[in-house]
């Protein structure tokens, strides 16, 4: 699920699954806060309890890769 960089910090990667439309607006601002435009983008992310509770909550549109 994670992977340790050369800093030492550990990192996830996320991918849209799912297409945001008519989904709430709240969610839409999560998955552009996590950095995720189009269907299939991915974005390495710092695995930080905020990160965390970001995927948890639009965990249905998003894949943890």
């Amino acid at each position: 699920m994670s992977d340790t960089n050369t800093a030492g910090k550990k990192t996830l990667q996320v991918r849209l699954v799912k297409s945001v439309a008519g989904t709430r607006e709240s969610h839409r601002a999560t998955v552009r806060g996590l950095g995720l435009r189009k269907l299939n983008s991915v974005s390495t992310l710092e695995d930080t309890p905020s990160v965390r509770g970001m995927i948890n909550q639009v965990s249905y549109l998003v894949k943890v890769l």
